[in-house]
């Protein structure tokens, strides 16, 4: 699904273990959110790690597929990780940052169990309560988003825009943590237009 549209940065889709197909669904269901100044601009360069191919895990391999992809000064990344795909991620952007290249931002799709931490914005994105709660203990990182009622895994990832649920944003300078109700996907693409 790469596009000829202008986005500032490069967006990194690292999928999880699953078929491909679900993450094309993921990218169509993002497609449908788009508004006005943000239409089609974040696709033009978007890369999908190809999971088929490597573990999904594994920051090594992404590290080399976006060494081959990317020039490193001129593109900031922006993270998007499922599943074991955050795992891979986090690692990704911590060594892309080593090497010199700038991270914009993570944002991990049920990443249940993966300590997440960076000097770079991180967002949650979670199928569940249980599974929100539990991962902040890792690193809660930003504007986070849990679905209420709870819905499976893998929907999460292939339809976020029928998944509602509450878009939290954290306590801060003063200001009590703040709750709205929307979709997984329409949070997506407002941290999308946020880090273009």
């Amino acid at each position: 699904m790469d596009s000829q549209l202008s986005f500032q940065s490069s967006l990194v889709i690292c999928p999880g273990s699953h078929n491909p197909q679900l993450t094309q669904d993921f990218l169509e269901a993002l497609h449908c959110q788009e508004q006005g100044n943000l239409s089609n601009s974040w696709t033009h360069n978007l890369l999908i790690f190809p999971t088929q191919n490597y573990p999904a895990y594994s920051p090594i391999h992404i590290l080399e597929f976006l060494r081959q992809r990317v020039d490193s000064e001129r593109s900031p990344i922006v993270f998007i990780g499922f599943s074991a795909g955050v795992a891979g991620a986090i690692g990704a952007a911590w060594g892309w940052q080593l090497s010199g290249g700038k991270v914009k931002a993570l944002i991990a799709v049920d990443g249940w169990g993966v300590p997440l931490s960076g000097n770079f914005p991180i967002h949650r994105i979670s199928h569940d309560y249980f599974t929100h709660w539990s991962s902040a203990l890792l690193g809660n990182g930003e504007d986070s988003f849990y679905a209420d009622p709870a819905i499976e895994h893998l929907q999460l990832w292939q339809k976020p825009d029928f998944c509602e649920g509450w878009w939290v944003r954290p306590a801060r300078g003063g200001i009590p943590e703040q709750r709205t109700f929307t979709t997984a996907a329409r949070l997506i693409m407002h941290l999308l237009q946020r880090y273009s």
